[in-house]
C-alpha cells in the first residue's frame, strides 16, 4: 500500500480529490439530476428495447454511485418497465452504483483516507468485516444514512467486495420493492398502492432495526462467553 507522503500516494490523493470536484460539477452542472424524472423516462427510455434497458441501468448506476436517492430510481423503474422488470432493474442499478463508489474509494483514496482517519475506519472495519453479508444486508435495511457515503467507507475498508455488494443486493430489495410498487401504476387504487408501499417500507425498516440489535446482542453474549472460559479479560465487578 502506498503511503500518503510517497510520489505514488500523493498522486492518487490529488487524483482522488481532482476526481471528486469534477464529479461534484458534473452533478451539478451536468444535468444528471433531471434525468430522473418522469419526463426524461418517457423520452428516452420506456418503448426504447434494450437501449432504454441499458440507458437506465446506466443512469441509475451512475446517479446512486454519486449520492442521488436509490429510492427515485426503483421509483421510476416502476414507472418505466412496471412492477416486476422495474424492481430488478433498479435494484441491479443500486448494485451497479455500489461496486463504482466501492471501487472507486478502494483504488484512489484508500490509503490516504485509512491514515488520516483511522478510528472511523476500524468502526467500519468491526462492524463489517467479520459477517460482510448479514451487516451489508442489515445496513441497507435500516432507513438511515447515506448509500453513497456507506460504499465510500467500505471500499477504504478492509472488508471484502463480494459479499458487500450480494449482501447490498439483498438489502436494496426491500424499499425496491416499495418505491417501484409506487411508482408502477399496477391496477391497483393508488391510495391502495400506496399505503401498501408504507406498509412495505416500514415492515422492511423494523426487520433492519431487529437484525442490528439482535447482531449487536449476540456479540455481547460472545463476550461474556470469551470471558467467562478464559478466553477474554472478565469486566471489572461493579461496585457501584
Amino acid at each position: 500500500m502506498a503511503s500518503p507522503f510517497s510520489p505514488r500516494g500523493l498522486g492518487k490523493g490529488l487524483l482522488l480529490i481532482a476526481s471528486l470536484a469534477a464529479l461534484g460539477f458534473l452533478a451539478k452542472h451536468g444535468h444528471l439530476a433531471d434525468m430522473l424524472s418522469e419526463q426524461w423516462i418517457d423520452s428516452e427510455v420506456r418503448g426504447k428495447g434494450w437501449n432504454g434497458y441499458l440507458i437506465f441501468l446506466a443512469v441509475g448506476a451512475l446517479t446512486t454511485a454519486l449520492g442521488f436517492p436509490r429510492q427515485v430510481v426503483a421509483f421510476l423503474g416502476g414507472y418505466a418497465f412496471g412492477f416486476i422488470a422495474g424492481t430488478g432493474l433498479a435494484a441491479l442499478a443500486a448494485v451497479m452504483g455500489c461496486v463504482l463508489a466501492f471501487f472507486y474509494a478502494r483504488w484512489l483514496g484508500r490509503s490516504l483516507i485509512q491514515r488520516r482517519f483511522p478510528g472511523r475506519i476500524r468502526k467500519v472495519d468491526g462492524f463489517l468485516k467479520l459477517h460482510p453479508f448479514s451487516m451489508a444486508v442489515v445496513i441497507r435495511l435500516l432507513p438511515v444514512g447515506s448509500n453513497a457515503v456507506t460504499n465510500l467507507l467500505a471500499g477504504v475498508s478492509s472488508v471484502r467486495g463480494l459479499p458487500f455488494f450480494a449482501g447490498s443486493g439483498v438489502g436494496y430489495l426491500p424499499q425496491t420493492l416499495v418505491f417501484s410498487l409506487a411508482g408502477s401504476g399496477v391496477n391497483f387504487d393508488p391510495a391502495l398502492r400506496l399505503t401498501l408501499a408504507g406498509v412495505l417500507f416500514v415492515v422492511s425498516s423494523l426487520i433492519g432495526v431487529w437484525l442490528y440489535r439482535r447482531h449487536r446482542h449476540g456479540d455481547a453474549l460472545e463476550a461474556d462467553l470469551d470471558a467467562a472460559l478464559g478466553d477474554a479479560p472478565a469486566p471489572p465487578a461493579d461496585t457501584r
